[in-house]
């Protein structure tokens, strides 16, 4: 009992900062002392800091040059062993994770802050242009993974829709890459092992992180593309005024789909949450756009619904 109260707790701090930048939806990363890219985050002191929030909005500005706006607490990440081999007597790291919207994708915070794009991390994750290989590599260490234990392969098909009466749910981003990483077909499930992959089955392509970060990074693209439907969020995203054209770009970035030009549209008009301008755009290369803006939430109840994601099929 004696150890267990030695070892301690280390809280720390860390946040998906999420932004869109030449129509991709980017992470701002910063650089571990490994050389690791990973989430801005820094340590909770409890005899210095007032809130958590108010230690994230530090730190992040310290780390990146980069001030907040919104953001909302994810989840707390508190797993033995979180990025590396659980070490006897060694302090249990927990880790408050939060997601912040931004439309600036401002650069040169500082020398290692950068903005990564997010499906580089998980291309897995974009159903608009899926690569063959990507698909095939996936196919093949899911199938391996599974060998012949029906309830692994069941869980595989569903989440990743590999068969015709399964549908991709673009909110699962966490359970897909938490079953790749049990699969060992990511990069860091043979690093917390301390073991190498061998070169006859690599991991899939896709951006590593330090510590869990990839996880972390999951649960808030996860909880993202889960709010666009029900919370006007995209709108945080974007620039003040935009066309249609580009404002089904930005969900298209965020939620991985190629959707359907006209239903978006006829959606984006049903929820009333965007106005015209009365002005136009040169910028998309052809017949002026019409620019329209976000209208608000409304002012007697507060209330602003979420855009419908019409998938191509």
């Amino acid at each position: 009992m004696a150890g267990a109260a030695d070892q301690g707790v280390r809280i720390g701090l860390s946040v998906v900062v999420m932004t869109l930048k030449d129509r991709k939806a980017v992470v701002l990363t910063t650089q571990a002392e490994d050389g690791a890219r990973v989430l801005p985050f820094g340590p909770f002191d409890p005899a210095r800091d007032r809130t958590f929030e108010r230690a994230l909005r530090d730190f992040v500005t310290q780390q990146t040059g980069f001030r907040l706006g919104f953001v909302e607490q994810l989840y707390t990440f508190g797993d033995a062993g979180r990025g590396g081999a659980s070490t006897p007597g060694r302090q249990r790291d927990v880790s408050v994770g939060y997601l912040a919207l931004t439309s600036d994708a401002a650069e040169g915070q500082t020398h290692d802050a950068r903005w990564d794009a997010v499906l580089d991390v998980f291309p897995w994750e974009d159903r608009r242009t899926p690569g063959a290989d990507l698909q095939q590599a996936l196919v093949d260490g899911l199938t391996h993974w599974a060998g012949g234990d029906d309830r692994r392969w069941a869980r595989a098909r569903a989440l990743f829709a590999l068969s015709p009466e399964h549908r991709w749910n673009e909110e699962r981003v966490l359970e897909r890459y938490e079953l790749l990483y049990e699969a060992r077909l990511v990069e860091e499930a043979w690093r917390d092992a301390g073991q190498t992959p061998p070169d006859a089955a690599p991991p899939l392509p896709g951006m590593t992180m330090g510590s869990d970060h990839r996880r972390i990074l999951a649960t808030g693209l996860g909880r993202l593309r889960s709010k666009l439907k029900y919370r006007p969020v995209l709108f945080d995203l974007t620039p003040n005024v935009f066309t249609l054209s580009e404002l089904q770009a930005a969900a298209e970035a965020v939620s991985g789909l190629t959707l359907h030009k006209q239903n978006f549209r006829r959606g984006v008009e049903r929820t009333g949450l965007v106005e015209p301008t009365g002005r136009l755009s040169s910028a998309t290369g052809g017949r002026p756009a019409e620019l329209f803006r976000f209208k608000g939430v409304d002012p007697q109840t507060g209330a602003a619904p979420g855009l419908s994601l019409p998938a191509q099929r």
